[in-house]
């Protein structure tokens, strides 16, 4: 079973998506475990505060480097592995989740970051891995982390019903999904592929391979170089 702690200054955003769809139905089947806690629990003083001014100068706040470690020397084990929300970090990808969804036994932590980001100590120190969901800038660190649990969440065997729909997925092997159609046949003159109205599955799933062969190059040329 894969268990995951996420380490927020925002615990309500977080438990209010892993309590609905996917991330659920995976902790009811005892796929999957998660535990959601208050960084402020590990702040020093009677006011919890997780962050402070920077030296040097400079706008905002940065996140304290001692909660952290408090929080990590209470949660972390042999086996963990340290992740941290960062803009610094490495672009999350289709394949890093479906490594990280096939490890054994894992304990993941994921830190939420906030504000204008962590003293450098934990950076150095404290993580094992940084990671960013792309090249724009969010509030916080809880909808990253979410991304991070969602992806992992609904590879791990079990958890989706339909394998043979998970596989023929966007990005799964670094192309786009193929066009994909439902009923009705004809809506507002807009009409089906007559190909998938065939029957005929050879020449479907040529249609298919090449429509996502087309999409990829023309939408994302950036994918499988």
């Amino acid at each position: 079973m894969i268990e995951i702690e996420i380490i927020t200054i925002f615990p309500e955003v977080i438990t209010e998506y892993i309590n609905s769809s996917i991330v659920k139905r995976a902790q009811e089947k005892n796929l999957l475990k998660i535990n959601v806690h208050n960084l402020r629990t590990w702040a020093l003083d009677k006011h919890k505060t997780v962050d402070d001014t920077p030296y040097g100068g400079g706008p905002g706040m940065l996140m304290k480097v001692e909660p952290i470690f408090n929080a990590l020397k209470e949660l972390k084990r042999e086996n963990s592995k340290v992740f941290l929300t960062s803009p610094k970090g490495e672009k999350l990808v289709q394949s890093k989740l479906e490594q990280l969804s096939k490890e054994k036994d894992s304990h993941y932590i994921i830190i939420c970051g906030h504000y204008e980001g962590f003293d450098q100590r934990v950076h150095d120190y404290l993580i094992d891995y940084e990671f960013s969901i792309g090249d724009y800038v969010l509030s916080g660190g809880e909808l990253p982390a979410l991304v991070l649990v969602d992806g992992i969440t609904r590879l791990i065997p079990g958890v989706l019903g339909n394998k043979q729909s998970l596989e023929s997925e966007s990005f799964n092997n670094d192309s786009l999904d193929f066009p994909q159609y439902t009923k009705p046949e004809s809506f507002n003159n807009w009409k089906v592929p007559e190909v998938l109205l065939s029957g005929n599955h050879k020449n479907i799933n040529e249609w298919r391979r090449e429509s996502s062969k087309t999409d990829t190059l023309n939408k994302r040329p950036d994918l499988g170089k």
